[in-house]
C-alpha cells in the first residue's frame, strides 16, 4: 500500500484496470472518464511543474490535481470561490430544510437515464415545493430554493433523493412586503409528498412516455418519502447547510480504512444510530459502488427556483430591502460572512493538491522558483 494516507486515487489505479475488464464497453463515458482523471490525480499524466526551493536548494516536481468534480481532492477552490458569489444572495430570514426521494422501485431507472430522471425530480420537487408554499394559508408568497441532488447512502448504495434550503418566506405579488412562513412551519409534508409524485408522473408521461411505461404502477400508488424541518436563522443556517450538503460527495479520503490486493476497507456512518460502520468490499465492486454517483457531464446537480431563481434578481433585492428595514443588524455586531468561511475552507484544504501554493516537501518552504512546466499528458519529460 502506498507510503501515505490511503486515498481514493490509489484505490483507482489498482483496481481500475480490473473494473474495466469485468464492464467492458457497459462502462459509462462518465465513468470512464472518472477513473482516468481520478487514477491521475497529482501525478505527472495531470502536467505541473518543477521547481526549485530556495530555502533548502533542493529540485522537485509539483503536479496538478485532475478537478474531476466526483474527486474528494479537488474542490478547495472551487468551494471558496462559490461560497464568495453565494455572499450577495443570502437573505436574513428562517431557513428550512427538505428532502424529497423516489421509491426504490424508481432506481433503476434513474440509473439507465440519470440527465432525464435526476432533472425532472429536481425540477418537479422544487415547482411542487414553490406552489404549496404559495398558497395563502402556508407563506403565501413566492419562496427561494437551493436544490441539490445526492445519489448515496452511506455504504454507497444507490439512493437518489433531493435536498432543498428553501427560505422561511418570500415577497408579495406587490413587491411591498415580506410574508414569514408559520413560525416552525413551512408546509405539511403529507401534501407535499404526493404532489411531487403526481406532478413527476405527468411530466414522465407526457415528455417521455416511453420511460413511464417502464416505471411499476406501485411506484405511483405508493406514499413518497419527503420530511422539512427547520434549520435555524439567518446566515449561520445557511453556511451549516452549505457544507454539509451542496460540497458533499459520495466518498471522502478519510473513510477509507485499508487496501490490500483485493479488497478495500471503507467505513460510514449508519444514519439511524449515528455509529460508523466498517465494510470490507472487493475492489471491483467498490468501484462500481462509487461510480453509481458519478453524473453525466454537463449535469448541474446544484439549481436554483423560485426567488433565487437568476430570472427573479429584481424579487431578490427587493427581499433583501424588505428584511434589511424589518431586521436591521445591531450596533457593533457584525453578521458572519460567506467570505470568512470560504477563507477557512481554504486553510484547511491542502493547498499543494489544489495549485494555491507550492511547497517544497524536503523542507515545506513556500520560496520556490518555477524552472519548468509539465504539459498536461506528458509524462515522458519526468525523469
Amino acid at each position: 500500500m502506498a507510503d501515505h494516507p490511503l486515498e481514493l486515487a490509489d484505490v483507482v489505479r489498482r483496481f481500475a484496470p480490473a473494473y474495466r475488464a469485468r464492464y467492458g464497453r457497459a462502462v459509462l463515458p462518465s465513468h470512464r472518464r472518472a477513473l482516468d482523471d481520478i487514477g491521475g490525480c497529482m501525478t505527472a499524466a495531470m502536467g505541473g511543474g518543477r521547481y526549485h526551493c530556495n530555502d533548502c536548494d533542493d529540485d522537485f516536481w509539483s503536479y496538478h490535481g485532475c478537478r474531476n468534480r466526483s474527486c474528494p481532492k479537488c474542490h478547495g477552490r472551487q468551494i471558496a470561490d462559490w461560497l464568495q458569489t453565494r455572499t450577495a444572495e443570502l437573505l436574513p430570514c428562517d431557513y428550512f430544510h427538505v428532502v424529497s426521494t423516489v421509491p426504490a422501485e424508481l432506481r433503476p431507472l434513474c440509473r439507465q437515464h440519470q440527465k432525464i430522471v435526476y432533472g425532472l425530480l429536481m425540477t418537479t420537487t422544487a415547482e411542487a415545493l414553490r406552489d404549496l408554499a404559495a398558497e395563502p394559508r402556508y407563506v403565501g408568497a413566492q419562496v427561494g430554493m437551493l436544490a441539490v441532488l445526492h445519489t448515496w447512502n452511506g455504504a454507497l448504495h444507490h439512493h437518489p433523493h433531493v435536498h432543498l434550503l428553501v427560505t422561511g418566506g418570500g415577497v408579495s405579488d406587490d413587491g411591498t412586503s415580506w410574508h414569514d412562513a408559520p413560525k416552525g412551519f413551512l408546509v405539511p409534508v403529507k401534501k407535499l409528498s404526493p404532489m411531487i409524485a403526481q406532478r413527476f408522473a405527468n411530466a414522465l408521461r407526457k415528455h417521455h412516455p416511453e420511460l413511464f411505461a417502464q416505471v411499476p404502477a406501485v411506484v405511483w400508488q405508493r406514499p413518497w418519502c419527503t420530511y422539512c424541518k427547520p434549520c435555524g436563522n439567518g446566515t449561520d443556517a445557511v453556511v451549516a447547510y452549505l457544507a454539509r450538503y451542496v460540497f458533499r460527495i459520495a466518498l471522502t479520503n478519510a473513510r477509507l480504512i485499508a487496501m490490500d490486493q483485493t479488497h478495500v476497507t471503507v467505513r460510514h456512518k449508519v444514519r439511524h444510530t449515528g455509529q460508523w460502520k466498517t465494510e470490507r468490499l472487493e475492489g471491483v465492486e467498490f468501484l462500481r459502488r462509487f461510480l453509481l454517483h458519478v453524473l453525466p457531464k454537463g449535469f448541474h446537480k446544484v439549481r436554483y427556483y423560485g426567488l433565487w431563481h437568476p430570472a427573479h434578481r429584481p424579487q431578490q433585492a427587493q427581499a433583501r430591502l424588505l428584511l434589511q428595514r424589518a431586521q436591521p443588524v445591531a450596533d457593533g455586531t457584525q453578521p458572519l460572512r460567506l467570505g470568512d468561511v470560504a477563507d477557512d475552507a481554504l486553510k484547511r484544504s491542502d493547498l499543494e493538491a489544489h495549485g494555491y501554493q507550492v511547497k517544497c516537501p524536503h523542507c515545506g518552504g513556500v520560496n520556490v522558483s518555477l524552472l519548468l512546466k509539465l504539459p498536461h499528458g506528458c509524462a515522458a519529460m519526468v525523469k
